[in-house]
């Protein structure tokens, strides 16, 4: 067939019962292609080095003739100058891809920039330690350090609302040193050891299955307040005289909180958080047996505390037990924070040096000792930090005679200082 000035009307109607070529006057070697079952495209045919080159340029009713056209003298160029257009085509395609996926990835960077500055910031990462803890059963913990950060960090808006992989050691100082020129030395030392722990558990994780994944948008890789220097608290060391003692149970009062505060006392001065997250299903009527849970510190799951009360504190929690009733109600109706407050108001009414539960606990723990009650049995007693190869995997003893012994002794030793008479029934015990 001789070549023709292609125009639409000329396309539309070429047809053909089997593959035939219309080709252009204008551009030699532009064609449209006919099949047999009615579909027509624009082709570009042309040799290079003695060898055939077919490409499609698509659909008659896609484009135009002009832009066909124009599309087959760029391909002549390409070959009158050497090179394939069908290579030329396959580096263009990809380079176009590349650089839709430089863009995307581009876009995606911005978008996540923007989400760590919006949600990934120093404030979120606090309150998600805390959250951490908070689910870790560490719920005084947790309200602690929730507390501190409020306080101490989030009012630094400038520093709170910074992303958290940003934050400056500097910054951290700065904080800190505030709280302590405040006076507030203690607290500091806390704040410093707080924002530690917290950036700590935002870099481990990526790593660490226990931590909670929430962790992770941080993208924290370095801790700057590990390079805060650490603040020493210095060891308290008030106890209360045995006059003392006797004032301070006196004042307890009969009600949910002075109860609570009780059988703390009676029990070997135990921690009040442990002791009120007893429930009913934790107390063993039969053995008059007090489970506690003591997750205080690193432990992964909590250690198991048991009492075996004495006959005045075994009295005092089976009647809060037979008023409960169901297994997983609380033991004590009182919260951590009304039991404190309870002894502050205590010891603002004393005459003397102030004094708050960690005396309390000091005192017991040192008048236990001056009983003749041994290291190891008060260490059992008030569930200290009880570690080392030794304890962890050898020593399976339960001191449950010695535990229970010591509470009776002491029991009747709080006995005496009530009434001031020497109860029988005290024992000075051997100190092992």
């Amino acid at each position: 067939m001789p070549r023709q000035h292609l125009t639409p009307t000329r396309i539309a109607a070429f047809k053909s019962n089997v593959r035939a070529f219309l080709w252009d006057d204008e551009m030699p070697r532009l064609a449209v292609l006919a099949r047999p079952t009615g579909t027509k495209t624009f082709v570009f045919k042309s040799t290079l080095n003695y060898r055939d080159i077919l490409i499609s340029l698509g659909s008659t009713g896609a484009q135009t003739i002009e832009a066909a056209r124009q599309e087959a003298w760029r391909y002549q160029r390409m070959i009158e100058a050497g090179d394939d257009p069908r290579e030329v085509l396959k580096k263009e395609d990809e380079a176009a891809a590349a650089q839709e996926a430089a863009a995307k990835a581009a876009e995606e960077s911005a978008a996540r920039e923007a989400e760590i500055r919006s949600h990934c910031t120093l404030r979120a990462m606090c309150l998600a330690y805390a959250n951490h803890l908070h689910a870790q059963g560490k719920v005084k913990t947790a309200r602690d350090v929730k507390s501190a950060f409020n306080v101490h960090v989030f009012g630094h808006s400038d520093i709170a609302d910074l992303p958290a992989r940003e934050v400056t050691s500097l910054q951290v100082a700065t904080m800190v040193r505030k709280v302590r020129e405040a006076g507030k030395e203690r607290t500091a030392g806390i704040l410093r050891n707080y924002l530690v722990a917290a950036f700590n558990a935002a870099r481990r994780a990526p790593f660490d299955s226990a931590m909670s994944s929430e962790l992770i948008k941080f993208e924290v890789t370095a801790n700057p307040a590990e390079i805060v220097p650490a603040i020493a608290v210095n060891r308290g060391n008030r106890t209360l005289s045995s006059d003392e003692l006797s004032g301070y149970i006196a004042c307890l009062g009969d009600d949910d909180a002075g109860g609570a505060l009780l059988v703390a006392l009676l029990s070997g001065g135990q921690r009040m958080a442990q002791l009120l997250r007893a429930k009913v299903s934790d107390y063993d009527k039969d053995t008059a047996t007090l489970r506690l849970w003591d997750c205080k510190g690193k432990r992964a799951t909590p250690r198991e505390h048991a009492l075996p009360l004495g006959p005045r504190a075994a009295t005092a929690v089976k009647a809060l037990v037979e008023q409960r009733g169901e297994a997983d109600v609380l033991v004590f109706d009182v919260s951590e924070r009304t039991a404190g407050n309870r002894v502050a108001q205590i010891s603002a009414g004393m005459s003397g040096e102030p004094f708050d539960l960690r005396d309390i606990r000091r005192t017991v723990e040192t008048m236990l000792a001056s009983m003749g009650i041994s290291r190891d049995t008060r260490a059992q007693l008030l569930s200290h930090g009880i570690s080392g190869v030794q304890a962890a995997h050898y020593d399976r003893h339960s001191y449950t005679a010695e535990k229970r012994a010591a509470l009776v002794a002491w029991e009747a030793r709080l006995d005496e200082l009530q009434t001031g008479k020497r109860a029988s029934n005290v024992l000075q015990m051997r100190s092992a």
